[in-house]
């Protein structure tokens, strides 16, 4: 099925990248422009990358609209050059009335595609035709990238998507679910989603998995069957996430010895890291509050319980807050 817009599925992660995306797709080089939309592997960027181009396209089919991953332009550009035919592969960019650049962070180090990508895009520009870029980055993180590279891309509006929540995971598989026509039960759709929280590719991928094997032993869908289909992802998701493992994440992030984490140290350079490591160590693992406790220095479990509820605020009040826990996330589940 086309990715468009009907079929993408909107939660808070992804609210404001969407509704861009959206106004941009309405009023080409109207509203923003450019448009730099970022996030991790598998959260939707190409998607609505893609939703741009086809509703442009229907809209005015006359428009010439180009979709381009990055790595494509870098080679596209190397064929050109080594086939002396760099006049033909300007007037296919730079003619273009909206351009969609999917993951620019491969641009970085290569610098004579950075140097082409350049001129294309100040040609665009100041043509008034439209720019959308998407990155697993900020622009200004997009190392090495040249400066006047990275202020182009952040000289527009810029878009996060961050990792879905359960409700929205959970609708994602209704819909793929309904897309494909099976009848997913709810406590299958909560055992994938309740593992897989970062990747909405790999969400579908689970339900891939678990179709083909309730077909192949001529079973309905059911959590048993769900299980025994997922049980090495299931494994992985339990067993690669430990306690040990996101203090160090954590502290290495702070600056800190993961020893200043189990201290009883109760300075707030210290407080806070350990607080949101015990949180994510309650997110991210199935360790009890008590184990969490004791792997914190032997403390009480209510003060688990505290810095979750604490850090649980925080996230959705603090975007600083928020933004710190997505890239600790994206840091510990790759």
């Amino acid at each position: 099925m086309d990715e468009t817009f009907a079929n993408f599925v909107v939660g808070s992660a992804n609210q404001f990248a969407q509704a861009a995306a959206l106004a941009v797709a309405n009023l080409p080089a109207k509203t923003y422009n450019p448009l730099f939309i970022y996030g991790g592997s598998g959260l939707g960027k190409t998607h609505l990358l893609q939703a741009i181009g086809h509703h442009i396209r229907q809209q005015d089919a006359a428009r010439w609209v180009v979709y381009v991953p990055a790595e494509r332009f870098a080679s596209d550009l190397a064929s050109a050059l080594r086939h002396n035919r760099s006049a033909a592969f300007r007037r296919h960019y730079r003619q273009a009335d909206v351009l969609l650049v999917d993951d620019v962070q491969f641009f970085a180090g290569k610098e004579r595609t950075q140097e082409e990508f350049f001129h294309t895009f100040n040609v665009l520009y100041e043509a008034n035709k439209q720019l959308v870029c998407t990155g697993d980055r900020p622009p200004q993180e997009i190392m090495p990238l040249a400066e006047r590279l990275r202020s182009r891309f952040a000289a527009g509006l810029i878009a996060d998507i961050q990792p879905p929540d359960l409700e929205t995971r959970l609708a994602i598989l209704s819909r793929k679910a309904e897309e494909w026509g099976i009848s997913l039960p709810h406590e299958v759709a909560m055992l994938i989603a309740s593992h897989v929280r970062q990747n909405i590719r790999e969400l579908e991928n689970c339900l891939i998995r678990v179709m083909t094997h309730a077909s192949l032993v001529a079973q309905p869908i059911d959590q048993d069957v769900a299980a025994k289909a997922l049980e090495q992802t299931l494994a992985v998701s339990r067993g690669a996430m430990t306690v040990s493992r996101i203090q160090q994440v954590v502290a290495e992030h702070f600056g800190l010895r993961v020893s200043s984490l189990r201290s009883k140290e109760r300075r707030r350079v210290v407080v806070l890291p350990r607080q949101i490591a015990m949180f994510l160590c309650r997110e991210l693992t199935d360790v009890s509050l008590l184990d969490i406790a004791r792997d914190f220095g032997g403390r009480d479990h209510t003060t688990v319980l505290h810095a979750c509820a604490k850090i649980a605020r925080l996230e959705e009040h603090d975007e600083q807050v928020a933004r710190l826990l997505w890239q600790l996330r994206r840091a510990l589940t790759g």
